[in-house]
């Protein structure tokens, strides 16, 4: 319907003469409750009738309710002045919405309430006092802890009854550790039993499962070569000949007089010299 302005102060939709009844100005227009409410009301989410002029206009998102409808989806509770959140398009207190969403602690299996400290680890998360080491069942904080058998263990614990151990001064090996013969050790702390040398990166060789240097192996407990009287210790594949009780590097193997070297060949003896066959019978 058009608006006659020859009438005075009349509603805009309707000419309904407005002296006497109530009304709501709109964009500087005056419309009776019946035309406001019929144009421009909101409708209720919840219970689908208009939100009238007489009603308080709740709205959340674009999206409105009557006071009496806005309440929680679940457990029916008003939302008015409460904390309330949305899940696929629906309300819920701040309880139930916890209760039918929120993580829960892989520990305890409580919730995760707003404003909860929450651990994560491996697609699991813990609420800060359920973060605890597995030996002696502590919370673990902010400290260093190591993964074990799914489980998860604080530094001291770890080090007192998991970590390997040097076998010669008993401390805990962190790191940069040697194994010989299925025993580890420090880096530092396997050295030659003679001279306590590092062995770490050299040449060496054991006696009675005791490590020791090329060096001192040779000097205490390798066979000496007749003509050189150098250790021969075997080290890196050495070559040694023996002949009664005696032995030579193979290298040192030759005949006494002209030097040509007796391996694989027939010699012959002359007291402490070998000769080659030809030296023997001049």
């Amino acid at each position: 319907m058009e608006h006659d302005p020859s009438v005075t102060f009349s509603c805009f939709n309707c000419n309904l003469n407005l002296v006497g009844y109530r009304y709501i100005l709109r964009e500087e227009k005056p419309f009776c409750i019946k035309c406001y409410e019929s144009l421009f009301a909101n409708t209720c989410e919840d219970c689908k009738a208009p939100i009238g002029t007489d009603s308080k206009d709740l709205s959340y998102k674009d999206r409105h309710w009557h006071e009496r409808c806005f309440k929680c989806c679940d457990c029916q509770m008003s939302l008015v002045d409460h904390p309330f959140a949305s899940k696929n398009d629906r309300l819920y207190c701040a309880d139930c919405h916890d209760n039918n969403f929120a993580a829960r602690c892989d520990g305890c299996g409580g919730l995760f309430r707003a404003g909860m400290k929450k651990f994560e680890y491996k697609g699991k998360q813990w609420h800060e006092q359920c973060f605890c080491c597995k030996v002696c069942l502590q919370p673990i904080g902010n400290k260093s802890f190591i993964p074990r058998d799914q489980e998860v263990v604080c530094v001291p614990c770890y080090e007192e009854q998991y970590a390997q151990r040097c076998l010669k001064c008993n401390g805990v090996i962190n790191k940069g550790g040697i194994t010989y013969k299925n025993t580890p050790w420090h880096r530092e702390c396997f050295t030659c039993t003679n001279c306590v040398k590092i062995l770490a990166g050299e040449k060496f060789t054991s006696k009675d499962d005791k490590p020791f240097c090329a060096e001192c192996f040779g000097e205490l407990f390798a066979k000496k070569c007749c003509r050189c009287l150098r250790p021969i210790t075997g080290l890196g594949g050495t070559k040694f000949i023996s002949f009664d009780d005696r032995h030579w590097h193979s290298e040192c193997f030759v005949c006494y007089r002209c030097t040509t070297s007796l391996v694989g060949r027939g010699f012959l003896t002359d007291g402490a010299e070998v000769l080659c066959p030809d030296c023997g019978r001049a």
